[in-house]
């Protein structure tokens, strides 16, 4: 089986290529096409969430409770008895965490994590990997956050790879081709971006 290491991960980014293990735990790198992008430049925020977000009902933390994120994310949901994060790839991820290239957001409500997300920040890239919630619009919370931040420290993509649920399309969430893709990664590797 493929050993993950951090090294590898990040030539898989830089690549714009991302592991995902199957059901057996085997990991499979792919590269969608389309894919898809959040653009941080037009990211919308609904107008209720926004009056979530002002009234302070999360608590948002940054990298305090990563391995739980991680874990969150891959447990079984509805509609979903297992997921493609094994534990060889919450290893490795954890790894990228303690060097820096892996973060987590994290909506905290009276001391206790109640949703998130987890990415991987490569240069002026940030590549959201997955997201969970256990309570009403705390993910959400916690990805307007994360593109606040990504904003302020000079990031320019944001990629969520696939378009995954019809809730990102409230974003503003789009495809575009894989060579478009490419080419934006390209640019993106040559931004000198801050996540702290």
């Amino acid at each position: 089986m493929m050993q993950l290491t951090p090294d590898l991960l990040i030539s898989a980014y830089a690549q714009g290529i991302f592991p995902m293990a199957d059901e057996f735990g085997a990991i499979n790198f792919y590269d969608p096409n389309p894919r898809a992008i959040f653009p941080l430049d037009s990211f919308y925020v609904p107008r209720r969430l926004a009056r979530t977000v002002r009234s302070g009902r999360f608590t948002i933390r940054v990298d305090s409770a990563f391995r739980a994120v991680m874990l969150a994310c891959a447990e079984p949901g509805p509609g979903r008895a297992s997921t493609w994060i094994s534990d060889s790839i919450v290893a490795a991820y954890e790894e990228l965490h303690e060097q820096g290239f892996a973060h987590s957001v994290e909506a905290w409500r009276e001391g206790v994590l109640v949703g998130g997300l987890y990415g991987v920040a490569l240069r002026g890239l940030f590549a959201g990997e997955s997201m969970f919630s256990r309570e009403r619009d705390a993910s959400k919370v916690a990805l307007v956050h994360l593109v606040e931040r990504l904003r302020a420290g000079g990031y320019v993509l944001l990629d969520t790879q696939f378009l995954g649920s019809d809730h990102f399309r409230q974003f503003g969430v789009v495809e575009i081709p894989r060579s478009e893709y490419k080419r934006r990664l390209a640019a993106a590797l040559r931004v000198d971006a801050s996540f702290s």
